[in-house]
């Protein structure tokens, strides 16, 4: 287990890494502390792979600077960083049991074969695998051989842990097993992890920190809940959960906004302070938070709509409603409604109902562009 530290144990700052003319990290700043949990999230080619092998000393940086523990590593070679990898494809030796593959690493350090025995015993009783070393990785599940890749990763007490994408090969159910044990493993160890992932669930239920990429570029850090509730960008809103886009709206002063012949409330933590009266905004609400009447519950931010469709989703449904903003103009808006509620109103498609937006739940963005 890594020594504990003052201050950052992980600080990555200003990394660049340009491929000939393209450039697939821009100034990427941030820090972890010690024990943190930390996910990379981003769609495929946002450059969060690319991040993870220049902290694993994998793939050489533009520019910047990595450390760890406060040394600088940015130069050094992944053998002198003391880092564990996992990767997506386990990529575990086929011709060497689970307890082999464990003991690699341990092996090439000049461990002698008692300890290192030991050693093997320990991390295969931590990852839930005592009892079958001696398998190979044909003989082994995803899960399981994605255990024995994280007890390899381990065996060497990494100052840190980066995985890469580590669960997206899995099966869903594998996945939301594993994904907690993980976690659970990481805590006890104590162990600073940076994880690259592109699913948002994965992301939300594990980490600490989420570090939210979009071409090259870091766009949000922050807590998970600060990441949900409050997205910094379009972007963000419409990447992390569902989102509904009201676009052309107008700002009439602060805390008041415009959509068609409406105004709306909208709490001043939420909107765009710096902006003039008569600027368009975009405004947003997640489906989640759009509340569904039978009858007007008399509150501002009340609007008439028509249920245009519902879909079923388990315990909830989605519903897809129709709001006309003005004599010619209709927007689409989904809600999410319980099970439970929607068969004792008895919603059904054409049904005209009125909705509320809370003011506490709607965001304003100072963007033209909507995410599609």
């Amino acid at each position: 287990m890594a020594q504990p530290v003052n201050g950052p144990y992980l600080e990555v700052e200003n990394v660049t890494k340009t491929f000939g003319k393209f450039t697939a990290l821009k100034n990427i700043s941030f820090s972890a502390s010690p024990g943190e949990f930390i996910s990379v999230l981003g769609p495929s080619g946002c450059g969060k792979t690319t991040l993870l092998r220049i902290i694993a000393g994998l793939d050489p940086l533009t520019g910047g600077r990595v450390r760890i523990q406060g040394r600088d590593v940015s130069d050094l070679p992944v053998s002198r960083r003391n880092v564990g990898i996992v990767f997506q494809s386990y990529a575990l030796f086929p011709n060497l049991s689970a307890a082999r593959n464990i003991a690699y690493g341990l092996a090439r350090r000049g461990k002698d074969k008692s300890s290192a025995a030991r050693r093997v015993e320990e991390l295969l009783n931590l990852v839930g695998l005592s009892g079958i070393g001696d398998r190979y990785p044909s003989q082994l599940s995803g899960g399981q051989q994605q255990r024995v890749a994280l007890a390899r990763a381990m065996a060497l007490s990494p100052d840190l842990l980066l995985l890469d994408e580590p669960l997206s090969a899995l099966d869903a159910q594998v996945r939301i097993m594993l994904r907690s044990e993980i976690r659970r493993l990481q805590k006890r160890l104590g162990v600073t992890t940076l994880m690259v992932t592109h699913d948002q669930e994965e992301a939300l239920t594990m980490a600490d920190r989420i570090l939210v990429i979009s071409e090259g570029e870091l766009v949000q850090n922050g807590a998970p809940d600060e990441i949900y509730d409050k997205p910094a960008t379009p972007f963000v809103a419409a990447f992390i959960g569902s989102m509904n886009f009201i676009p052309e709206a107008v700002k009439v002063k602060e805390g008041r906004y415009r959509i068609g012949c409406h105004q709306l409330r909208i709490s001043g933590g939420n909107g765009a302070r710096s902006l003039p009266a008569g600027h368009p905004v975009t405004l947003a609400i997640r489906p989640e938070d759009v509340a569904v009447h039978t009858d007007d519950p008399g509150k501002y931010n009340t609007l008439k709509a028509r249920v245009r469709s519902i879909e079923y989703r388990g315990p909830l449904f989605r519903i897809s409603l129709t709001l006309p903003i003005d004599p010619v103009t209709v927007k689409m808006i989904d809600a999410d409604v319980t099970a439970e509620k929607v068969r004792r109103i008895g919603l059904r498609e054409a049904m005209e109902l009125p909705i509320h937006l809370p003011e506490d739940r709607l965001r304003v963005y100072a963007h033209a562009r909507v995410p599609s």
